[in-house]
């Protein structure tokens, strides 16, 4: 059922191909693979600022489609399908990409959280999946700690994906800080979840 909050999901989607596409226009890039991150006044360019409008715009949409669900009355199981399909789409994409911009033997700390972030989204996924087959999906339904997670990754990976000075701030550490911030959160929410699964298994 293609309804507004449905084809907003969708956007999100067929953003991420545009979003990634961008991201390897970056001059930044050298023939190596790797940024220069000693040069930082080589890295900001138009198409930077695009790279993270274009993630700022699918992440803010990703609280809109939700929002105008409830809202008008337009849930779906199609939307209940695809939104979470997005979530993690936008979020591993968006890590994986950052592995790649910035070398892991100077910055190994961004891989490791990213390999805890999106180990956990395909852990909590694979439980919600069994949950549900027994008719106990409610038990693991989103906390307010997963949710903590979410806004505190989101605006991580986008001062990561910034670079250059956020009004006088430092982008790259303030993303950094965030970033570890997610991570802590992600195994706390993880915890949680796989807590309460645990329960089922026994029973």
């Amino acid at each position: 059922m293609m309804t507004i909050p449905n084809l907003i999901t969708l956007s999100r989607i067929f953003l991420i191909p545009v979003f990634v596409a961008l991201y390897y226009f970056q001059p930044a890039y050298n023939p190596d693979g790797f940024i220069d991150i000693k040069a930082p006044e080589n890295i900001f360019t138009q198409v930077n600022f695009w790279v993270t409008g274009i993630y700022a715009f699918i992440s803010t949409t990703d609280y809109l489609d939700g929002y105008l669900a409830r809202k008008l009355n337009m849930t779906s199981q199609l939307g209940a399908f695809l939104d979470p399909v997005a979530d993690k789409l936008m979020v591993s994409v968006a890590l994986i990409l950052l592995v790649d911009f910035y070398p892991t033997d100077s910055h190994w700390y961004i891989t490791i959280a990213a390999l805890i972030i999106i180990s956990r989204e395909i852990l909590v996924s694979a439980l919600r999946e069994w949950m549900g087959t027994i008719g106990q999906r409610s038990t693991v339904n989103v906390s307010f700690i997963g949710k903590v997670k979410t806004f505190v990754q989101i605006f991580a990976i986008l001062f990561l994906l910034y670079q250059q000075p956020f009004f006088g701030l430092p982008s790259f550490e303030i993303g950094v800080v965030l970033l570890m911030a997610a991570t802590l959160l992600t195994l706390w929410s993880g915890f949680i979840y796989l807590r309460e699964g645990v329960k089922t298994f026994d029973n």
